[in-house]
């Protein structure tokens, strides 16, 4: 895409982006219209509403809620610990309740107690670490996370497949033998084609081992026994002998190099992994922002993978964890979520954004993510949001520990969205509620 193009998608994304902040404060004014006293909890739950909206609209952009605000450091949840029984969603309500008692005081303009419960009771809340489960708190597998540290130019280029694979080997090796454990690679954690059945001139594009058998046999051997590998690639789909896309997968195999399992992307990213509505935006010069022409087809959803002895993996991949409500197969709970992601994209701002984002998943869910990065943040987050591990950015290395263990289903794991929006019509019921008061004392 032309650079000129480029500059404009982040301006036209940016002005649709401010439309739900927009609908938010439109929907808290019309509740509140008649009575200032109203305005907070209406705007509370207006901005509910709209990020809710945002995140599904157009396939969604639910990137940073205002609920992350409430999100501690490494080692404390903070506010977010609430997120169980409130929602990301209606998390961010409670931030805009928690910024209108400082307005509420600030427009009093007193100094009274009053003033003084408004302005302290926010900063207390935002500043409480939030429940801290004890720090040996883990399970009994096993696991190794790898972050290689590729520099992306090189991820697609097969020059460096052999040097990336012998990289990530290295980072695998067992520290026990005979030790039960998962092996977390992270997206683009192997270029080869580990699926048979392909026209065989598609095995020798862009890959090292030229074969899919010798491929899994390369990175059963890699991993040892007793592993299991989870790690990223791409499955082809054809039509005939017409390819017609492509799937963003992770691949489970154990140490023989046998699949036991896949998941496929479903949340893709509009304009890096697909084009959307390509035969109309195609014509007039756009692309995708990444190199390639082929689209990456969507998957069917959350899926859990039961890998037997290593537990059952729920599977985001990348920028699928930031989908709140939106990242784990309700009717087959896994024990932990796997979150392989290429963040070398997004420079030095993107990757905490994304491990934040992560955290706040675990907490909602009230399960353990393991996050496998090419250059990092990779981390180990526990059920309460606690990174219990972590590799730091542009580092080469290897995570090894206990997969946490997962908390009972949590009330948002059991009711998904539909828990902020009870929230937020709770809110709007209040807001309406606080007007009649209004209205009555007015006309009295």
């Amino acid at each position: 895409m032309p650079a000129w193009l480029g500059w404009a998608a982040v301006v036209a994304l940016s002005l649709y982006l401010a439309l739900f902040p927009a609908l938010g404060a439109w929907l808290g004014w019309i509740a509140a219209r008649r009575a200032r006293v109203a305005l907070i909890p209406a705007l509370a739950a207006g901005w509910i509403v709209s990020e809710w909206l945002r995140g599904w609209i157009f396939t969604g952009f639910a990137w940073n809620p205002l609920a992350m605000a409430a999100l501690g450091p490494f080692s404390q949840p903070g506010l977010a610990a609430l997120a169980p029984w409130l929602g990301t969603y209606a998390l961010s309500g409670l931030v805009v309740v928690l910024a209108g008692c400082w307005w509420a005081a600030a427009r009093r303009a007193r100094r009274d107690a009053r003033t003084l419960v408004l302005l302290a009771l926010p900063a207390l809340l935002l500043l409480w670490p939030g429940h801290i489960g004890p720090p040996d708190r883990v399970g009994k597998l096993a696991y190794t996370l790898v972050q290689p540290d590729f520099a992306q130019p090189t991820i697609d280029d097969p020059r460096f497949h052999a040097a990336h694979f012998a990289t990530e080997a290295a980072l695998s090796t067992p520290t026990a033998p005979g030790e039960r454990r998962l092996v977390l690679w992270p997206e683009s954690g192997t270029p080869d084609l580990l699926r048979p059945g392909y026209p065989s001139g598609w095995y020798r594009i862009d890959t090292y081992a030229g074969d899919p058998a010798a491929a899994r046999a390369q990175l059963g051997a890699a991993i040892g026994p007793a592993s299991v590998l989870l790690t990223g690639t791409t499955d082809l789909d054809f039509r005939g002998d017409a390819l017609i896309g492509a799937g963003n997968v992770v691949t489970a195999l154990d140490a023989r190099g046998e699949i036991l399992g896949g998941y496929a992307k479903a949340h893709l990213v509009p304009f890096g992994e697909y084009l959307p509505m390509r035969w109309l935006l195609s014509p007039l010069g756009l692309a995708r922002l990444v190199p390639g022409d082929l689209d990456f087809l969507p998957g069917p959803g959350p899926r859990t993978l039961d890998l037997g002895g290593w537990g059952r993996a729920g599977v985001q991949i990348c920028y699928e964890i930031v989908f709140s409500g939106a990242v784990v197969d309700r009717a087959h709970r896994p024990d932990y979520i796997v979150n392989p992601t290429n963040d070398g994209w997004f420079g030095s701002w993107g990757p905490p954004q994304h491990l934040a984002q992560a955290r706040m998943r675990a907490i909602e869910e009230g399960l353990p993510v393991l996050r496998p990065t090419v250059n990092g943040i990779s981390a180990a987050i526990d059920a309460d949001g606690i990174v219990r591990g972590y590799i730091a950015r542009k580092v080469a290395g290897r995570l090894d520990g206990f997969v946490p263990p997962a908390h009972a289903p949590t009330l948002f794991s059991r009711l998904g969205n539909a828990l902020p929006l009870a929230w937020a019509g709770l809110l709007f019921l209040v807001a309406l509620c606080l007007s009649q008061v209004a209205s009555r004392k007015r006309d009295g």
